[in-house]
């Protein structure tokens, strides 16, 4: 199913949403971004929404504008902030600081080259921490981030991907479930 058939069986309540989708996946609707990095984000996005015929139809449309190497690159960032988010937001809920003293022992090596640039898997990670809620890696990003030079607008723009696309997923199985 393609994107604009998904955004096509959007409820009513969420028109909202589908104008947001179309604004927030273009240059001029994600400001600071390529045309490539909002498909990455995208997808990762998408991934990390866990609605599959989102992330088909995300897929395929991420496809048009960036490499293959370049979306796996958000598969990994997916992936493996999947599994960062829910350490590190337990570090920070727990509040105790002798969790951080510890080693993690959680192995990251596809971090080192996650295929793409750089930039991009981090745009891509900090859109998945703020699907999964994860202050202390949305912390680590943004930092990361600017460090590189971007500035405030590309990684509002990243979140604002990831906010929509989440959005979309949860309507889009609510809509599945009430018919």
């Amino acid at each position: 199913m393609s994107l604009a058939d998904l955004k096509g069986q959007l409820p009513d309540y969420a028109k909202d949403l589908r104008l947001n989708l179309e604004s927030v996946l273009t240059e001029g609707g994600a400001p600071g971004l390529s045309q490539k990095q909002i498909a990455v984000i995208a997808l990762a996005s998408a991934i990390a929404s866990r609605y599959k015929p989102l992330t088909a139809a995300i897929n395929e449309e991420s496809a048009k504008h960036a490499s293959a190497e370049e979306l796996n690159g958000a598969r990994v960032a997916a992936s493996i902030m999947g599994m960062n988010n829910v350490y590190y937001r337990f570090l920070h809920l727990v509040g105790d600081e002798e969790y951080g003293t510890l080693r993690a022992n959680l192995r990251m090596n596809a971090m080192a080259n996650p295929g793409g640039e750089k930039i991009d898997f981090e745009l891509a990670s900090l859109a998945v921490s703020a699907i999964n809620g994860c202050g202390k890696c949305l912390e680590s990003h943004e930092k990361t981030l600017r460090k590189h030079g971007l500035s405030a607008q590309p990684i509002q723009s990243a979140a604002r991907i990831a906010a929509v696309i989440h959005a979309v997923a949860v309507a889009l199985e609510q809509a599945d479930v009430a018919s």
